[in-house]
């Protein structure tokens, strides 16, 4: 009988390197494959299944909602994506949302809005964008020009013009570049696929001091961080500032493809009909998923968990041999190895450790479980993880 893996190696395009597992189930923190073993998932499909595989609520509202009306374009009126809306204006702070259908297009949405801002406010020539070394906001072509990473950029040259990068952490070097000409500075206030780096509360909150001298927007880039990852709705409301356009993504609906713009009401209004659309973005049934993730963050106060078990999980990575630092915000850590090993430490612990990570950078080690893990599962984790640095 053929394999699935010489299936998939007959008709899928190359573009992914996949490990050799078979995912067939999953139930809160814990995944199955095809032979029946059980793995505990710190990674969450990148920082995406935050309430927990087959996390019956959600099932429960899209299995209702499927039922009921699934697609009817943008043209007409839903109500899951009005109360979605609202729900995210409410938690946000921001003052209106426009859905697409992931990260990538969320931050496109942004570029989008933010160039026909600085359009209307400072003429023809407000079309840049500044950006920070080994950030990432997507694989467009624009968001691909917005990301720090050039081994990334080099295979589609030339990208669209228009875009610029500086170190991150550098108030100077931000200072140089930002002029008339910007119509805005975009940052992940953690570079999740930059290895997981935080930026300084103190250089965010100086980013928008020069933002707002300079007549340029800040976008703040949520779509890995957002949505109680860090342990607050959004990773700026631990960090003393807050935006004009903001984005999220992966976590909004535990696994379907939903993403949200968000921004203040005098950005927002740059787009006039006609400006942007999207054919699926905000389709009733991911928003009814994304209403449901809502209410199990907080009826379960999993915000609240996600600083506990954050703590836990990075004191304990922080004891292990083999570990030379932590770091991180909320439930988005990584542990940097003595060494180039990150990738060969992954596989181990998927294949003999059963325990789902992956390597962020070739020296560091990406933990994303999701915000309802317990304090066992943890442990587990932390065990597991031992044993394949051993």
């Amino acid at each position: 009988m053929t394999s699935l893996f010489e299936r998939e190696a007959r008709v899928i395009m190359r573009t992914y390197a996949r490990a050799p597992v078979t995912f067939v189930a999953g139930e809160g923190s814990w995944l199955v494959d095809s032979d029946g073993n059980r793995y505990l998932d710190f990674l969450t499909g990148l920082a995406v299944t935050s309430v927990g595989h087959a996390n019956p609520s959600v099932a429960a509202a899209v299995a209702a909602q499927m039922e009921r009306l699934v697609h009817v374009s943008n043209l007409y009126y839903t109500e899951p994506m009005v109360e979605l809306a609202e729900a995210l204006v409410q938690r946000s702070g921001l003052d209106r949302v426009f859905f697409c259908n992931d990260g990538a297009t969320a931050n496109e949405a942004a570029i989008k809005l933010a160039r026909r801002h600085g359009q209307k406010t400072g003429g023809p020539d407000r079309y840049r964008i500044v950006s920070l070394d080994d950030s990432f906001h997507g694989r467009t072509l624009a968001t691909l020009a917005a990301t720090g990473q050039p081994a990334k950029q080099a295979t589609f040259q030339p990208l669209p013009p228009g875009f610029v990068q500086v170190p991150p952490g550098d108030i100077g070097a931000m200072e140089e570049v930002v002029d008339d000409t910007v119509a805005a500075v975009m940052v992940e206030t953690t570079q999740g696929e930059g290895g997981v780096r935080p930026l300084e509360p103190d250089y965010l909150v100086a980013l928008r001091r020069l933002c707002d001298e300079r007549g340029a927007l800040l976008v703040v880039d949520d779509v890995q961080a957002g949505m109680g990852r860090t342990g607050t709705w959004f990773s700026w409301q631990q960090l003393g500032f807050s935006p004009d356009i903001a984005t999220t993504a992966k976590a909004l609906a535990n696994g379907l493809p939903i993403g949200a713009c968000m921004a203040r009401e005098e950005v927002a209004s740059a787009f006039e009909p006609g400006d942007h659309a999207t054919t699926f973005g905000g389709g009733p049934v991911v928003c009814a998923a994304a209403l449901a993730v809502i209410d199990e963050i907080e009826s379960r106060d999993l915000l609240a968990n996600c600083k506990e078990r954050s703590e836990q999980l990075m004191a304990g990575l922080a004891d292990l041999p083999g570990v030379k630092d932590v770091r991180g915000r909320g439930l988005l850590v990584a542990a940097q190895l003595d060494g180039e090993i990150a990738g060969d430490v992954a596989r181990r612990a998927l294949l003999e450790g059963r325990l789902v990570v992956n390597p962020v950078r070739p020296d560091a080690i990406r933990f994303a479980p999701p915000l309802s893990v317990s304090a066992a599962e943890v442990d587990e984790a932390l065990e597991r993880f031992a044993s394949t640095l051993a």
